[in-house]
């Protein structure tokens, strides 16, 4: 099992359930923007948030925009060591930096020193895109070793600071590598594991990206937090993030929605019927399983471990709960009538 880091009141690692990430995609320094943005994440499910800030009136940002939300607040910094200090400061909730871009030994113990005093962990975020040269030249590339090397040597900076509330990341675009480098850093290290395919792109296959490479570490056991990067809208990280995490079996945040796939058998129009209930189970949080089955025939039997359920007929559509058959409906009722019964339980 993982050590374990606060992140302002969430804690992540040492057992405690995979917390959802995210990243606000406003300027930092726009704080009513941000927030905005943060509120909406915050009624998706997203429990930590992060805001880049490449400049220091953005570091300046971090107080007011923390104050206006609900989640802890994570500042992402690159190379300039003195934002990392005005951020803590300002009462930031984690740091997201790599020791061995801000400078000398001197400026690492600076923001370890700052972070250690104020209890802020430090997330170590390495990246494929941005691995250091000798390590390229040393594996000929983006090598899952080379990964977990630039990672553990940003731990042992760090730690030559006398720190060790850290979370770690090791990210590729390449789910195989990703998945592998993963799988290495926590057979090396009880550090938190913050997952992630960095780079995954849109929707369409970032999702499927992202299902494999955080899924299936987090089938493995491994990862302790996750976020979800797409070329999207930020709150479909979340949802995507939480359809993850119940696919997986780890953390189970609202309904798991089942559905056939449909076949000759099926009698109804049923694929714009699940498409309508899943639209209206997305910010349901009851952790329950829903069914859309093709046929009567089969469907109560086949999904009898629903909590509730419909299945299609000529016209007409069984209401279920736990295999058992309520009432029939008109098909035009039928999404209405699942509802009725889910807002029920």
């Amino acid at each position: 099992m993982s050590k374990q880091i606060m992140v302002g009141g969430v804690p992540v690692g040492g057992g405690a359930p995979v917390a959802i990430q995210s990243m606000c995609n406003t300027k930092t320094e726009d704080v009513a923007a941000t927030v905005a943005q943060i509120h909406a994440l915050e009624d998706a499910g997203c429990e930590i948030i992060r805001v880049a800030v490449p400049t220091m009136e953005a570091a300046r940002s971090i107080g007011a925009i923390r104050r206006e939300i609900h989640i802890p607040l994570v500042a992402d910094i690159h190379f300039d060591y003195r934002l990392a200090l005005e951020c803590a400061r300002q009462g930031v909730d984690k740091i997201r930096i790599n020791p061995g871009n801000i400078g000398g030994q001197d400026r690492v113990r600076a923001v370890a020193d700052e972070c250690r005093s104020r209890h802020i962990p430090i997330r170590i975020g390495v990246n494929g895109g941005s691995l250091e040269k000798e390590l390229l030249h040393k594996y000929g590339g983006v090598t899952a070793q080379a990964l977990v090397d630039s990672a553990l040597h940003h731990v042992q900076l760090l730690n030559d600071a006398d720190f060790d509330d850290i979370c770690i990341s090791v990210k590729c675009s390449n789910v195989a590598v990703n998945m592998e480098a993963y799988t290495m850093l926590a057979a090396q290290t009880d550090y938190p594991l913050h997952l992630g395919v960095t780079e995954a792109g849109t929707p369409t296959m970032g999702i499927i990206k992202s299902a494999i490479g955080i899924g299936g570490l987090l089938c493995r056991g491994i990862g302790d937090t996750i976020r979800v990067s797409l070329t999207a809208d930020p709150v479909e990280e979340v949802y995507a993030a939480k359809r993850i995490l119940s696919a997986a079996g780890v953390r189970q945040m609202g309904p798991n929605l089942i559905a056939c796939p449909t076949c000759g058998r099926t009698k109804y129009d049923m694929i714009p019927i699940a498409n309508e209930v899943e639209r209206r189970l997305q910010n349901c949080r009851k952790n329950i399983t829903v069914a859309v089955m093709g046929c009567v025939v089969n469907g109560p039997g086949e999904a009898r471990g629903a909590d509730v359920g419909i299945a299609g007929g000529d016209g007409e559509g069984l209401v279920f709960r736990k295999g058992e058959i309520l009432y029939k409906v008109p098909q035009e009722k039928l999404v209405d009538a699942l509802m009725e019964e889910i807002d029920k339980l």
